[in-house]
This record gives structure tokens, sequence and C-alpha cells, in this order.
């Protein structure tokens, strides 16, 4: 889901020079997480709706582009949409991604409600992946559970360096994929199967760098500037795409959207995309039974469920969707790892001795929510 770092970047002599008040002046640090204060606006809606939306809103999806919207029908009683101001139609024009992404918001919703006390019913209303209502839901108090989920989705974080190439515990493994052993499959980075996927990521990435729409669409979503960041809340920043010193510096102060399509800037995302599917313990590969609605939203759960348990095993995630995006790729996949079921995540996965505090930035629930006249039956 999200995309190809670009801490490969090389910088030219020219674009280092800064001295004195020049570089004092400059956007010298990624904008983080922690960074944004709470919007200080009149609440419309009740507390507990708002946290729950909040930590809701804390679900991973592609490019950041948190493609959902809650229109709220009454208190504790919302539709769930999928806003088409947000799709990627370039790398994933069926709209399989957004569902995906859906599916996450929807799974950290139920347990950011369950911690603060209340049950979930459910009504799915989306027959296509392009329907704008997805999901209905009306929260019921009753008491509180388990608000240890609270904690890992606020620290939760896609990692793109510093994988170890240890493979996983077997007793690791078995508590990743516990309950699901059909729908979440581990590929030892020694494997057939892990090197084909390897380089088939290398190659689907080689495709989308050099199409002039996928790379157009990486270019709208990337936040170069800290003053963009603060201003969007959603997209790549330099600290989510884990750019650091010197290279997040002149990125920041020195880069946009026109120099994503040049030759070089292609070059090195392919180059560093090479470098990471070489440094990793394998893919862990997420399926579903099928690809209805309701198949690619409880796979955007599972996927969220298996976020949430690997911080706590100094475990990163770094779910790499290229070869799922592209026709050839896709279709070599299930010959290539053997298995015949949808895939719809390949994440690559690794033991880190580091795991920074969440950076990815987030809309405030009062940019995402509607408000509805019209309360449904």
């Amino acid at each position: 889901m999200q995309r190809r770092s670009l801490i490969g970047l090389a910088i030219g002599g020219t674009t280092l020079v800064a001295a004195g008040t020049g570089y004092l002046l400059s956007d010298r640090r990624s904008l983080l997480r922690s960074d944004i204060q709470q919007d200080q606006q009149p609440d419309v809606v009740e507390p507990d709706e708002k946290e729950i939306l909040f930590l809701a809103s804390l679900a991973p999806s592609g490019h950041n582009t948190q493609p959902w919207f809650v229109e709220r029908l009454a208190p504790f009683h919302w539709i769930i949409g999928n806003d088409h101001r947000r799709w990627l139609p370039a790398v994933a024009p069926d709209q399989r991604e957004t569902l995906l992404s859906i599916g996450a918001f929807l799974q950290s919703l139920e347990l950011a409600a369950g911690a603060l006390g209340y049950v979930c019913q459910w009504t799915l209303l989306a027959t296509t992946n392009q329907d704008e209502h997805v999901m209905e839901v009306t929260l019921t108090k009753i008491r509180a559970q388990d608000s240890g989920h609270i904690e890992a989705m606020k620290v939760r974080r896609t990692m793109r360096a510093g994988f170890s190439t240890k493979e996983l515990k077997a007793a690791d493994i078995a508590q990743l994929i516990a309950g699901e052993p059909e729908l979440i499959h581990y590929l030892p980075t020694n494997s057939r199967e892990a090197s084909f996927v390897n380089h088939q990521t290398i190659e689907a990435n080689r495709q989308q760098s050099y199409c002039n729409a996928a790379q157009q669409e990486l270019a709208d979503w990337i936040r170069f500037s800290s003053d963009d960041a603060r201003k969007q809340r959603d997209g790549l920043t330099t600290g989510s795409m884990q750019i650091e010193g010197m290279v997040g510096w002149a990125v920041r102060n020195f880069y946009g959207k026109a120099d994503v399509l040049k030759p070089d800037f292609r070059e090195r995302g392919i180059d560093q995309a090479r470098k990471e599917v070489m440094a990793s313990a394998g893919w862990l590969v997420i399926t579903s039974r099928n690809v209805t609605v309701a198949a690619l939203l409880e796979a955007g759960r599972r996927m969220q469920r298996l976020f949430l348990k690997v911080r706590a095993r100094g475990i990163g995630l770094h779910p790499m969707t290229q070869i799922l995006e592209e026709t050839s790729t896709r279709q070599a996949l299930p010959v290539g790892i053997g298995i015949a079921d949808p895939v719809q995540f390949l994440l690559r996965v690794g033991y880190v001795s580091d795991y920074p505090p969440p950076v990815s930035l987030r809309r405030p629930v009062t940019w995402f929510l509607r408000q509805s006249d019209a309360p449904r039956s």
C-alpha cells in the first residue's frame, strides 16, 4: 500500500550549499505526527465518537490517502464512505486497494469502540468497489473491553529501513498467523518463493517508474515541504518515507512534483526498491477467499490485525503492492508462490532493532466527518 522510499536520492553538490541564516530559515526537520496539535474547534460529535473516529483514522492506506469519510446520521450511528477524491486510479483503477484501506479503518474503529465500551452492529451497503456508501454502523454502549488495542493503534507504523535478514522465529510466525493459517502465509527470505517475489517486485517497480501516470500520481501525494504537509495532513512526507539527514533536508527544500518525473529520480526509485527487497526476513502474504466487497474489507481488517501484533515482537512490516498493480507480475504471482487464493497484500517483514514512533500525518476528524439531516431507519 505505501510506495517505494526515496531515501536513495543522490544530491548534487550545489543542492547541499546552504549557510548561515539561509539554513536556519530553511525547512530543517520532517514534520512529525507529534508536531500536530489537535484542532481547537467546537466539538460537533460526542467525545467518545471523536476518540473512536480519530483512532480509526490511524489505519494505513496506500500513499496515505486516507480514502474514507464518515457520514453521521445520529450520535453513534454512522455510514463509512469511500471518498472518490482520494482514489489512486493510475495504480489501482478498480479501487481494490481503496476497499482494503477502508477495511483497515473498520477494524480500528471496532477495536477502539470496544475499548471505550461499545459494541458495533454492521450493515454492508456497498455492492461494488466504487460505491460511495460502504458500511453502516451503530454503536451501543456496553462495557469496556481490551484497552490495549488503543496503544497498539497509536504506535503502529510502517517500517522501511533497518530490517534484519534473520528468518522469523516459529513462535512469532505462529502468533502472527494465529487463527488464519490459510489466509496469512510466510515466505522465508531464503525460499524460492521469496526470491520470486523479490525479483517480481523490482520488475513491477521498474514498470511503474516508467509509467508517467503512476509516477505523476506518486508526485501528487508526496508532501515535499513541511508547510504543505501541515496543510494537507495526508500523503507521503520525508518522515514517513524515512528520508533522513541532509537528503531529507534537500528534498524538503529543493524538490517538487516535476522532479519525480525526471529519469534520474525514476532510476533511484528502482534502485531503492532493489535494496529494500534484498534486506528482510522474507514476506508475509495475505489472501482472501474471493474478491467480493465483503472479502476485500475483511482482508483489510486482517492486515490491520496483523499490523497491531508486530511491534510488540520487534517486527517491522512494509507493504509493497506493486506486483499486484501491474498485469504481467500479478498474473505470474500464483504460480510463482504456489498460492491459488487471491493475494491482497505482500508485506516485506523482518526484525528491527529500532522502532521509532509513528510519523505519518492524519487529518482531524472534522475533515472527514459529514453531518446528515436524514437519519436512516
